[in-house]
């Protein structure tokens, strides 16, 4: 109602201030906190309560949005009376990231999602006149629409809790808010005539939504439950309540064109056109239906979708869809291509007269040979200047912006990648991301309006996320080697200079990945089914990485009990023993060929029966990298043993062969502990052994057999319903000493 009468009053006001709406359009100025400066100051002050427990009464917090004059963040910090810390801020994520600020560089203190270090002073330290933190940022983005899959899916709220705090902290303010939107689905299109089946053959399973929601992919891993309906709905609730109580504003889901197939029954004369399988998929669970947008049934299925969003989720105003997501469009004239986005839009302003598009701009990237500049000019310009906003998704490593004049006018987001497929390794581009956001500021005519962090998948490399939101708060690019020597500090609360030291060797070596439009899949081949022509390269020195993990594990002694440290000790003794799978790969491999059967049974051996079970030992002995917890988490959102079995099944299949028969195998392979001993450990011991009978019976080997064979095992790990420990077995610490006297020589002597 309260939408209606207001567009009812713009009908009646004058040019003046319809120019003045026009202009608050191009300025992107009505998305903003909607809560109270009273309710925003609260959910700081919970926050630090959730954080800090009793040491969070020293901080004196409150919001007062007066404080900008230009919508953009600011927090000022001040000593007052009693060793307390006054800050005042513009809106609740803008005093939640200044009093971060002031955590890290005053106090030393760190919040991650691999352990916080909050070891604060007592007093707290007094800052002498004013500490002033702003951004040049209008919004800082945050989400991919993969990462509800790859990360999120089975999140209670205790969790989701936790990542919107570490959003305000980070300085999130415009973050994906994806979560719930299948009932309201299921809804409108039970309103429209389909029946339950028809729902059931259009939804996936909840480990691949992500993908549903694009129009890649349906019916795999289902039918949804409805008790799943209910459940996500629900967690929606408090999702939106809580991130708008910090001042954020979420992005919520609006209508592509992809539709059930039953809509085809109900509707004979619709404009439908039946896509092309996806990836490595065929039309049983692929092949999408989309509705022509120009056909009236669009507005009309649009318009109810976006009528529900609002009725049950309320609205601030932006919304994401992608139409052609690893898809090819039916045309590629450029009047078609206006025309399709022109339609889009209108579904979404004839419900939301002050609707904004939020667009991924992937399309661009993985179809750059159908997106040539008439073409990209012509879909983003069916849009008015001003109404959408562009996700330069992948900035860091293949910009967008830059090859289309800005994106021709519109708005764009300049966003992190980073990860594909929540994948596990060490992986970071930290001299990309320290100037690529300043090249886009300063771009000629740029219309960029924010930064964004855009991974698949994450909690893995906590180190790249906070560097990446910070930069949002800096007006040029920082140094490095100084930063990351405050990261050791503040990680660890140590001034260890052992630590300070591997992290500079890490920062130059591993994390500074400069080949040209790479993607952070994780290659190595552990984590990839056998053959005999794995990816071997990397992008980094080892000499570098080894000898920063000899400088971590020198320190470890007196950093053992802490939780950051000993994520960081698993994760890089992890990433050296990755490598040296790698090498030892080569040393199978290269007997095989030269046919040492002698050699191939001791770089075999080595690996399948002591390597690899040591390295599970190792992830088994840390809560972060446990398979047990990712199904436990699947399996608790069943409300009887059926539903935790669809569930686990899941959890298990994204995970590994990622479809039926292995059509997207291991994109989103993980280093857990029972994974690798079930499932990457399984394949390797099978790969050498038919191997050494290849050698001894004099038969060459073949791949294709060998797949077959291997698949069995695959798919027998992802049906096999073995309870994996969700809590931690053995003493980091010692399994991480025993595997460097073991493999630390052998690492140097490769180098040689």
């Amino acid at each position: 109602m309260i939408h209606c009468i207001r567009s009812a009053l713009l009908a009646l006001l004058f040019v003046t201030l319809l120019q003045s709406v026009c202009s608050d359009f191009q300025t992107l100025a009505h998305l903003r906190a909607k809560a109270s400066d009273k309710t925003q100051s609260r959910a700081v002050v919970d926050l630090l309560r959730r954080l800090l427990g009793n040491r969070s009464r020293d901080f004196i917090v409150s919001v007062n949005r007066t404080l900008s004059n230009d919508t953009l963040d600011v927090c000022e910090l001040r000593s007052a009376k009693n060793n307390k810390i006054l800050a005042v801020g513009s809106t609740g994520v803008a005093v939640a990231t200044g009093i971060y600020n002031y955590l890290k560089y005053f106090c030393n203190c760190h919040v991650s999602w691999s352990g916080d270090q909050l070891n604060i002073p007592r007093p707290l330290p007094t800052l002498t006149g004013v500490l002033r933190i702003n951004t040049p940022h209008r919004f800082r983005y945050y989400q991919n629409v993969c990462t509800q899959s790859y990360s999120s899916v089975w999140w209670d709220w205790p969790r989701w809790q936790r990542e919107i705090d570490w959003m305000a902290l980070n300085g999130i303010n415009l973050p994906l808010a994806f979560t719930g939107q299948e009932v309201l689905w299921q809804e409108v299109y039970l309103s429209l005539g389909l029946n339950q089946t028809e729902l059931d053959h259009f939804f996936t399973g909840p480990a691949f939504l992500a993908w549903n929601r694009m129009g890649n992919l349906f019916q795999w891993g289902g039918p949804l439950p409805q008790s799943w309906h209910v459940k996500q709905l629900y967690l929606q609730f408090k999702i939106l309540d809580r991130m708008r109580s910090f001042g954020m504003i979420p992005v919520l889901p609006a209508f592509s064109g992809i539709i059930p197939e039953g809509i085809t029954r109900l509707f004979p004369q619709a404009n439908v056109t039946k896509l092309n399988p996806w990836s490595h998929f065929n039309c049983t669970y692929s092949c999408a239906y989309v509705l022509d947008p120009r056909d009236p049934l669009f507005q009309r299925i649009g318009a109810l979708f976006l009528t529900q969003v609002i009725k049950e989720f309320g609205t601030d105003h932006i919304y994401n869809t992608d139409t052609f997501n690893e898809m090819a469009p039916a045309s590629s004239d450029p009047a078609y291509l206006a025309s399709i986005s022109r339609a889009v839009f209108n579904t979404m302003t004839s419900v939301d007269p002050q609707a904004i598009w939020l667009m991924q701009g992937w399309l661009f990237i993985s179809d750059p040979s159908f997106w040539k500049p008439d073409q990209v000019k012509a879909l983003l310009h069916g849009v008015p200047l001003g109404r959408m906003i562009v996700l330069d998704i992948f900035a860091e490593s293949m910009p967008v912006y830059s090859s289309t004049n800005s994106f021709y006018g519109q708005p764009f987001i300049w966003c992190m990648l980073h990860n594909f497929g929540g994948n596990s390794g060490l992986f970071g581009t930290v001299e990309s991301i320290n100037s690529g956001p300043f090249d886009a500021i300063h771009f000629p005519n740029s219309t960029l309006v924010g930064l964004g962090l855009t991974p698949e998948g994450i909690e893995q490399n906590p180190v790249i996320y906070e560097l990446m939101s910070e930069l949002a708060w800096r007006k040029e690019p920082i140094n490095l080697s100084k930063w990351v020597s405050l990261y050791a500090l503040r990680r660890y609360g140590s001034m260890d200079e052992n630590l300070t030291a591997a992290w500079q060797l890490l920062f130059h070596s591993v994390y500074n990945c400069t080949l040209p439009q790479y993607k952070n899949h994780n290659r190595s081949p552990l984590v990839h089914r056998p053959s005999l022509h794995m990816q071997t390269d990397i992008w980094y020195e080892p000499a570098d990485f080894y000898k920063a993990w000899k400088l971590l594990f020198e320190a470890a002694p007196g950093l053992a009990t802490l939780e950051t440290f000993r994520y960081d000790l698993v994760d890089v003794t992890r990433q050296a023993l990755q490598l040296l799978t790698t090498e030892f790969y080569k040393e199978i491999r290269n007997a095989f060929q030269t046919q040492k059967l002698p050699d191939l049974l001791t770089a075999g051996g080595v690996l399948v029966y002591d390597l690899l079970p040591e390295l599970n030992h190792l992830l088994s002995s840390n809560e972060h990298f446990l398979l047990g917890v990712w199904l436990e988490q699947a399996q608790s959102q069943g409300v009887d043993e059926h539903e935790a079995q669809l569930y686990d099944i899941n959890a298990r299949n994204q995970i590994t062969l990622w479809g039926p028969d292995g059509e997207i195998l291991d994109y989103a392979s993980k280093e857990w502990g029972g994974l690798v001993e079930d499932y990457y450990l399984q394949r390797w011991g099978l790969f050498v052994n038919t191997l050494v009978e290849c050698l001894d019976r004099g038969r060459p080997f073949k791949q294709d057999v060998f797949n077959q064979a291997v698949f069995q095992v695959e798919k027998g790990f992802v049906y096999n319903q073995r309870k994996y420990p969700s809590k931690p077995l053995g003493d980091t610490y010692e399994i991480a000493h025993r595997i460097f006297l073991k493999y630390y020589p052998y690492a140097l002597k490769r180098l040689k």
